[in-house]
């Protein structure tokens, strides 16, 4: 969550700088972004060696209940995966803008 208490206050800037401020900030957002996929990742992982030492039959109630878990990793890792996208597309329009990224 964004403490805002601690946020600096915007100041104005030469246009350059501007682009280099956010240029800076959205390949922190992407950095941030690859962590939490590595993360979602490692817990797929995880998820999948939990339901494979289990032992549990295929169509089990604890196998349904983990696939379950297993789709809500996938769903999260593609919306991270579309942030991704989207945030490496404002990065390209601020260096197609003159400020090189």
């Amino acid at each position: 969550m964004l403490n805002l208490a601690v946020t600096p206050p915007l100041v104005t800037a030469p246009e350059a700088d501007s682009r280099q401020l956010i240029a800076a900030d959205l390949r922190c957002l992407l950095a941030q972004i690859e962590s939490s996929m590595r993360l979602v990742d490692a817990a797929m992982i995880d998820a999948g060696q939990e339901q494979d030492d289990s032992g549990n039959q295929a169509g089990s109630i604890d196998m349904s209940v983990r696939d379950d878990v297993a789709l809500r990793y996938a769903a999260a890792r593609a919306a991270l995966n579309a942030r991704q996208v989207g945030l490496g597309h404002a990065l390209q329009y601020l260096s197609d803008s003159g400020e090189a990224a």
